[in-house]
């Protein structure tokens, strides 16, 4: 091979390319590390100036090999590194089409999901698909047609390093802009993967359909209990993404109004008054709370969705989850939002005055997220039982 200053002679070329072939897994160990070291970072007029005009008949090699040994796993992270060089050099197209023909693209698919890729291996495969992607649509549809949303969506849920997930997360996002033919099927993928059970992956998944949502021109209807169920999650970045991630529609209003109120009740009838005790698993209460958070914050930033709240009895739902003494992040939260729209409408102060008693109401206004701290059990069944019905204001 040259120097790194002369340009390569094709017999030099020839001999590295014969010392290739003829040379074992060391030799062509040794052989990739030095590429590496010598070429990261070289556009693609360099590698030909490098390889004599002839760059591809070594690429054509990498790849091979690694299709060959890619289960093995032993230089798989260097054969990955030195394709890189090639797929991100500048004016690139050619290597890329080229990588494509050799089955590039479905070996890298295959990688991600491979039981002994180790998670950096599955980062520099991801990263090559991102430089493939990069390069155009048709190479974004042909990572779709090679069953790459499902590929990268798994990788994405089952990986254990935010390296990984991060770069997934980028990727499926690059495939998504620009290629309207698989931007719905990119789109649902998003939505699955709001089921998986990493924290991590559900809140870059959010993220993505922040931007996708956006680019849709409608929202698909299977959106609204995978975002209603991530409300019980304990983990407060993906409650706080969530609440960012969507143009609310009446199904989704509808969906945290009801919140409030956890299936799981249990009413004692008794003698003189009827009490409603909640109960509930804890991750009910964490949904509970974060819809109530989710409100106040609907209805802070929007009169329209705050009058659309009302019209769904948002203020009995409020009163209701105030007095749930079994969990005093819910009694916080609805406090908060509930005080949103006393202050936002005089109406509503009235009405809740009237329907809780001026003593409680009084309490409310001067200690609104304290209150539940020296609530007893009189105040909670006030709450609990309360007949307020106001739905405009």
């Amino acid at each position: 091979m040259s120097t790194q200053k002369d340009p390569a002679n094709i017999g030099q070329v020839l001999s590295f390319l014969r010392e290739w072939d003829r040379g074992d897994k060391a030799v062509r160990g040794r052989m990739l590390n030095t590429f590496v070291s010598r070429n990261s970072g070289k556009t693609s007029v360099e590698l030909e100036l490098e390889f004599a005009q002839v760059a591809s008949l070594f690429l054509a090699r990498l790849t091979t090999w690694m299709k060959l040994t890619y289960m093995c796993g032993t230089f798989l992270g260097i054969q990955l590194k030195a394709i890189g060089i090639f797929l991100s050099a500048s004016s690139h197209d050619q290597y890329v089409m080229e990588f494509l023909e050799d089955g590039g693209v479905l070996t890298l698919l295959e990688i991600l999901g491979h039981s002994r890729s180790k998670e950096k291996e599955k980062t520099e495969a991801l990263c090559l698909l991102l430089a493939v992607s990069n390069a155009g649509r048709k190479y974004k549809e042909i990572i779709c047609e090679s069953h790459g949303v499902t590929a990268i969506a798994e990788c994405l849920a089952k990986s254990n390093t935010n390296e990984t997930q991060e770069t997934a997360a980028a990727l499926l996002e690059s495939i998504f802009h620009g290629n309207p033919k698989y931007q719905n099927q990119i789109y649902k993928g998003l939505i699955a993967l709001m089921t998986c059970r990493s924290p991590k992956a559900q809140q870059l998944a959010l993220h993505n359909l922040h931007t996708v949502q956006c680019r849709m021109k409608t929202a698909h209807c299977s959106i609204v209990q995978p975002v209603l169920n991530m409300l019980r999650s304990l983990h407060l970045e993906v409650q706080d993404d969530e609440l960012k991630c969507y143009d609310v529609r009446p199904l989704l209003l509808t969906g945290l109004v009801t919140l409030l109120r956890p299936i799981e009740e249990v009413q004692n009838h008794m003698e003189e008054s009827e009490m409603i005790k909640m109960t509930g698993t804890l991750p009910v209460f964490v949904q509970q709370a974060a819809a109530a958070k989710a409100i106040r914050l609907l209805a802070k930033n929007s009169d329209e969705l705050s009058r659309e709240l009302l019209s769904l009895g948002v203020i009995r739902h409020l009163l209701c989850t105030m007095g749930n003494r079994d969990h005093a992040d819910s009694q916080i939260q609805a406090s908060l939002a509930l005080e949103q729209f006393v202050r936002s409408y005089p109406v509503i102060e009235e009405h809740v005055q009237r329907g809780i008693g001026s003593t409680l109401f009084e309490a409310f206004m001067n200690q609104t997220d304290t209150l539940c701290m020296n609530m007893d059990e009189t105040q909670a069944e006030i709450l609990l039982t309360n007949k307020v019905n106001i739905t405009e204001a």
